[in-house]
C-alpha cells in the first residue's frame, strides 16, 4: 500500500501525520474537523502551510554533529518521524505567570512510539527560561542513559534560548571565566552542569529546535507534563505512568 500523509487543519491537534489511526484519533468526534490525505510529503506540507513545497524543504541532519541549527522553516511531525533515531526526546518548560511557578516536562519516544513521560522540577518562583533549561538538562541525562544502552538519540526542544546557551554561548562564557561583557549571565546554576554533560556526549547526539504548539505530538505532551509539574508541585522528576490514552493527556491544560 502506498504511503500517505495526513494533514489535519482542525482537530485535537493540527499538523502532518503519517498514519491513518493517528489522524483518525484527532478528528473522530471533533466538531468541524478538517483533514485530508496526500500521496507525498511535499504536497502535504504545501497544503498545510499554504506555501510551495520547495519552501518547506530543509535538509535533515541525522549524523554525528551535536547541534542542529534552527531552521527558517520549522520541522514538521512527518519530518521528525522520518529521522533515523532510535530514541527521540522532547523537552518543554512552563511558567505561570512568568516569573512565577515553573515546571518541566519530557516525552520519550522509542521507534516513534511514546514510551515515557516525565514531569517535575517544580520551582515556586522560576522563569520560563529556567524551566526550559532544566528540561534540556534532564533530556541530556536521559540521552546519556539511552546512549549507554546502545541507542541513537535525538533531542527536540522548543526553546532556542536554551539550545543556544548550551550549544553556542557556554563555551565562550567558560573560557572567559563564566563572564560576558554585557553583565551577569543568568541561570548559571543550571547552565554549568548542563554544558558539562553536553560536552561529554555532544558528538553522539543531535539537538533540534522545534516550534511549540504546532501539533508535534511529543512537544505537546512535554508541554502538558510541564503543567502537571506545576499543578503537582513535584520538585523531583517523576514518571507519568498512564500513557496509554494520548488524546486524554493532550486534553489537559496547556502551558
Amino acid at each position: 500500500m502506498a504511503k500517505k500523509y495526513y494533514v489535519v487543519w482542525k482537530g485535537r491537534e493540527t499538523g502532518i501525520f503519517t498514519t491513518w489511526p493517528k489522524c483518525k484519533s484527532l478528528v473522530d468526534g471533533f466538531a468541524g474537523a478538517r483533514y485530508k490525505s496526500f500521496p507525498t510529503l511535499e504536497e502535504a506540507e504545501a497544503a498545510f502551510g499554504g506555501k510551495p513545497a520547495r519552501s518547506n524543504t530543509s535538509k535533515v541532519n541525522t549524523g554525528s554533529k551535536a547541534t542542529q541549527r534552527a531552521k527558517a522553516v520549522p520541522l514538521s511531525q512527518a519530518k521528525i518521524d522520518s529521522m533515523d533515531f532510535d530514541v527521540k526526546i522532547y523537552t518543554d518548560g512552563a511558567c505561570d505567570p512568568n516569573p512565577g511557578e515553573a515546571g518541566t516536562g519530557l516525552a520519550v519516544y522509542q521507534n516513534n512510539q511514546l514510551s515515557e513521560l516525565w514531569y517535575g522540577l517544580y520551582q515556586s518562583y522560576g522563569t520560563n527560561n529556567t524551566a526550559e533549561l532544566n528540561g534540556l538538562h534532564q533530556s541530556l541525562i536521559l540521552a546519556k542513559d539511552k546512549l549507554e544502552q546502545g541507542h541513537t538519540v535525538g533531542i527536540f526542544c522548543d526553546s532556542k534560548y536554551s539550545i543556544d546557551c548550551i550549544t553556542k554561548w557556554a563555551a565562550g562564557w567558560e573560557k572567559k571565566g563564566w563572564t560576558k561583557p554585557g553583565g551577569e549571565i543568568k541561570n548559571l546554576d543550571i547552565i554549568k552542569p548542563t554544558f558539562a554533560l553536553y560536552q561529554k556526549i555532544a558528538s553522539k547526539i543531535t539537538i533540534h529546535h522545534v516550534n511549540g504548539h504546532v501539533g508535534i505530538e511529543g512537544n505537546e505532551l512535554a508541554d502538558r507534563m510541564s503543567i502537571v509539574a506545576i499543578e503537582s508541585k513535584d520538585s523531583n522528576l517523576s514518571r507519568y505512568t498512564d500513557i496509554a490514552d494520548i488524546p486524554a493527556i493532550l486534553a489537559l491544560r496547556t502551558g
